[in-house]
């Protein structure tokens, strides 16, 4: 591993918030408990998807969650990664956006998408062929609140004329903004946009991503300008032993894929081609990496160097993985692989 790579390494937790198999109100105090680890150990940031109508997704409202962690928190960064901004009115996203970035004094990190699965959208109302051009102008018109001042705007979707912004940002101009793409041509915009990026997938088809990334960048010419983060996903399980983490991490990838596949089997339609199908499938297609704290550095240093990626966020929680695993998994990263690279 080259020193200027290392140097440049960040480490942040993305998280399902899956069903684990137990009940929803212990389910978010061990999320709690997990979060005030996490910002003990030094990880820059909390990122939380959201999804609808499925065991896949029990944090259907990313910012309401995200608020009770911003008050268990001190340093810790947060996140909706992605927001669907197509289930928002953008207005009603913006207030969202500024309230959140109060309450946690300057630690938002807004990730905005337009959702991965249309079924989800389908069950507000919302068809496929109309999510392109809405997420458009809700984008638009988020990004246009962020300035301040009176606005307006007129779309095919959405009609706003001189609504006054009582509310803004903590941080100015505006958060840093997120979005979730495996697409070289989405990478491309972020780049424009001054947009951190989160990618999954096997590592050499992510660096095609970042590369993308890095080719349409332009540099502002400050001395203090620095490279957007560039986000490698990897479902992580470090136990004493390579049988430990296997056998852990086995049953919890089982439960997940179980809650991932639930609204395609009620629908009657296929799961996503990429998705790996069993857990000796996600280890080989690089999602999961499990072992020994060793094993485990070594397995994700070479895999970041291989995507581009400067950082790594890490989906400790999944499945039915117990409290202690994943406490377990995230003291070791501390310990074997942030401290190593100077992070505590």
């Amino acid at each position: 591993m080259k020193d200027v790579f290392s140097s440049k390494l960040t480490f942040g937790i993305f998280d399902h918030l899956d069903e684990d198999g137990r009940d929803i109100v212990r389910q978010y105090a061990d999320r709690l408990v997990l979060a005030e680890a996490y910002d003990r150990l030094g990880f820059f940031a909390y990122h939380v998807a959201e999804h609808h109508c499925t065991p896949h997704g029990r944090g259907p409202s990313p910012n309401l969650f995200l608020s009770s962690i911003a008050q268990r928190t001190r340093q810790l960064r947060i996140g909706p990664l992605v927001m669907q901004l197509n289930l928002y009115h953008p207005l009603r996203a913006f207030e969202e956006i500024c309230m959140l970035d109060h309450l946690s004094g300057g630690r938002l990190e807004v990730g905005i998408g337009r959702g991965s699965l249309p079924l989800e959208l389908g069950y507000y109302g919302i068809s496929a062929d109309a999510a392109p051009s809405r997420y458009k102008e809700a984008s638009e018109i988020l990004i246009s609140a962020m300035k301040g001042g009176m606005l307006s705007y007129q779309g095919q979707h959405f009609e706003l004329n001189s609504v006054p912004l009582t509310v803004n940002t903590y941080q100015r101009p505006r958060p840093p903004t997120w979005i979730a793409t495996n697409r070289p041509e989405s990478a491309a915009w972020a780049a424009a946009n001054g947009a951190n990026l989160a990618c999954v997938g096997p590592s050499s088809a992510v660096r095609k991503v970042t590369d993308a990334f890095r080719a349409h960048r332009e540099p502002n010419g400050e001395a203090h300008d620095q490279m957007p983060f560039l986000g490698l996903l990897r479902m992580v399980v470090i136990a004493r032993s390579e049988i430990d983490a296997y056998s852990l991490a086995a049953s919890a990838y089982a439960q997940w894929l179980e809650s991932f596949k639930f609204l395609y089997e009620l629908n009657a339609i296929p799961t996503p081609p990429h998705l790996p199908l069993t857990f000796d499938a996600a280890i080989e297609s690089e999602l999961c990496v499990v072992g020994t704290p060793y094993s485990v550095r070594q397995v994700l240093l070479n895999q970041l160097e291989e995507a581009g990626a400067n950082y790594l966020l890490c989906q400790l929680a999944f499945g039915n993985l117990p409290l202690d695993a994943s406490l377990c998994t995230a003291t070791a990263i501390q310990s074997e692989i942030m401290a190593g690279l100077g992070r505590q």
